[in-house]
């Protein structure tokens, strides 16, 4: 279980990154697949850029707490990151995304983080 507590946390950190990296340098792509989409060239530039920061961040500090401070507090950091995407549940349903978007991606990135979370306590 350990093996998969641990390979879990870090595809899920390494997947921010992916997720940061992709609302950076692929904006309209990375808004359309979050299930809202966004003009970055308009207003919503600098909320892209600001959730690609977010994103990345994400991942950059689940790695250190992963390395650093050990499985515990990575699954109180997961525990805590997996509200991130329960509120992106509720904008997408807010502003008009599509309810197997809302559900299908956000919520299942909840759950899987709170799975994380879990296994990580048991190790």
């Amino acid at each position: 279980m350990t093996v998969t507590a641990y390979t879990l946390a870090v595809v899920l950190n390494v997947f921010c990154l992916f997720l940061g990296y992709r609302f950076l340098f692929q904006p309209a792509a990375a808004a359309a697949g979050y299930g809202v989409p966004a003009d970055p060239a308009g207003d919503a530039g600098a909320y892209l850029t600001i959730k690609g920061l977010r994103d990345g961040t994400f991942g950059v500090v689940g790695l250190a707490v992963l390395a650093f401070a050990g499985a515990t507090a990575e699954a109180w950091f997961m525990l805590a990151v997996a509200l991130v995407p329960l509120g992106d549940t509720l904008i997408v349903l807010r502003h008009g995304g599509a309810r197997a978007v809302a559900f299908g991606i956000h919520f299942a990135t909840a759950v899987v983080v709170l799975i994380s979370a879990a296994l990580l306590f048991a190790v």
